[in-house]
């Protein structure tokens, strides 16, 4: 069965962008990009929220022109050769977006991971990790913590409405300055 593996950048007081929704703050220093790129090795599909999607979707299509940083020159390709899959009661989807589920979302999720093929990922999406997690549905949380306090925005973990204990895998600093530390769900 494929796992989903939610990979999310935070602020040290547990934001995932700032007040006014800035993402302006995560530092991708090559060793944290090694990383991420190690898990984009592992997967076949990516998987995002709306909110999330339309950030991405504004970006990567044509990347190279906006930035020259090598961690966008690496990941550009990936993300526009890799199907796409956005959750969206109501965004009707676009020319990059494979599929849009809109309803029964843990049906459709456990669908996806019956299927055969590599891993899921899940970049962001606060709300969708959320109800994800909720109902038990990803496998591997893989969290980067970055040296900066936010004061506000969209929490890590959205409101849960129960405890979710987890394991920690491993955990490393990188680039000197970014606590990257993967768990699974402990039981």
């Amino acid at each position: 069965m494929r796992k989903i593996i939610y990979w999310v950048h935070t602020s040290v007081d547990g934001f995932v962008d700032g007040p006014g929704g800035e993402f302006d703050w995560p530092v991708m220093g090559p060793e944290l990009s090694a990383y991420s790129e190690g898990l984009d090795r592992r997967v076949d599909t990516l998987l995002f929220g709306r909110p999330v999607w339309q950030m991405m979707v504004g970006f990567w299509p044509n990347a190279e022109a906006i930035s020259d940083d090598p961690h966008v020159a690496s990941f550009a390709p990936f993300w526009r050769a890799t199907p796409k899959i956005v959750f969206s009661r109501s965004y009707p989807g676009d020319e990059w977006t494979d599929r849009v589920i809109r309803d029964d979302l843990g049906a459709e999720v456990a669908a996806l991971k019956a299927q055969a093929g590599a891993d899921l990922l899940l970049t962001g999406g606060a709300n969708l990790a959320a109800a994800l997690t909720e109902l038990g549905l990803i496998d591997e949380y893989h969290v980067a913590v970055h040296p900066v306090v936010l004061g506000g925005g969209r929490r890590l973990f959205a409101e849960p409405k129960r405890r979710l204990n987890l394991r920690a895998v491993e955990s490393r600093t990188v680039d000197g300055q970014v606590v990257v530390t993967s768990y699974r769900p402990a039981g």
